[in-house]
């Protein structure tokens, strides 16, 4: 027996949990490689060493498929981020929440950006587990947003949800040409500076350097 077919009659033995979180690695693998524009299902099934009619068992089409590729990535990020402990120094916090997300974006840029141009256009997507699962990622910053404000540290005359698309809207803009192959940014930078705008445009007091005494002048 050729040694090639080795790893065809191992995986033929996978239960079907198995064989979806293979064809989601494969997948994954590939989107990182070529971008899903140029994903077909046929190489995911080439190596997976199954045929591709395989892959439309437990998928209903390749879009299924990058969106569970998608809410897998989610998942992980969930469970790799801590729950959201306010502490006192809320500016570092929002710039370190601001950075996680920007090295994020700069780390999967394939899976990101079909994401925002993808399933976030899908007229359906506020039903998609998807949304969820992003509602969660994104909620440390209102947790954050919302012990300055009781603090008293930020004004409460603005909408939490509105300081939280300012943020990302922002992370967005940030990194749109990246995303597009077209340019690059710098995560530290970027974080710095969305931070610092967020931050000194929501203190309830803002601090303000005193004027310069006028020296007197000698007659």
């Amino acid at each position: 027996m050729p040694a090639t077919l080795l790893p065809k009659r191992i995986r033929s033995r996978l239960n079907p949990d198995e064989r979806i979180s293979r064809i989601i690695a494969e997948t994954r693998k590939i989107l990182s490689e070529k971008g899903y524009e140029n994903l077909v299902t046929s190489e995911v099934a080439d190596r997976c060493g199954i045929s591709e009619a395989t892959i439309y068992k437990y998928f209903e089409t390749k879009r299924d498929l990058l969106t569970r590729v998608a809410e897998q990535w989610f998942a992980e990020l969930l469970d790799n981020h801590e729950s959201a402990t306010p502490k006192h120094n809320v500016r570092d916090q929002l710039r370190q929440l601001i950075w996680e997300h920007l090295a994020i974006i700069r780390r999967e840029p394939t899976l990101t950006r079909f994401v925002l141009m993808e399933l976030r256009a899908d007229p359906g997507y506020r039903s998609m587990h998807i949304y969820e699962l992003n509602r969660q990622f994104t909620s440390k910053i209102l947790t954050i947003l919302k012990y300055a404000i009781d603090s008293g540290e930020f004004r409460s005359d603005i909408s939490l949800t509105l300081v939280r698309n300012l943020i990302f809207g922002g992370i967005e803009h940030q990194t749109w040409a990246y995303l597009r192959g077209e340019g690059d940014f710098d995560v530290d930078k970027a974080a710095d500076a969305i931070a610092d705008v967020i931050y000194h445009g929501m203190l309830a007091k803002p601090t303000t350097k005193s004027p310069a005494k006028k020296t007197a002048v000698q007659k």
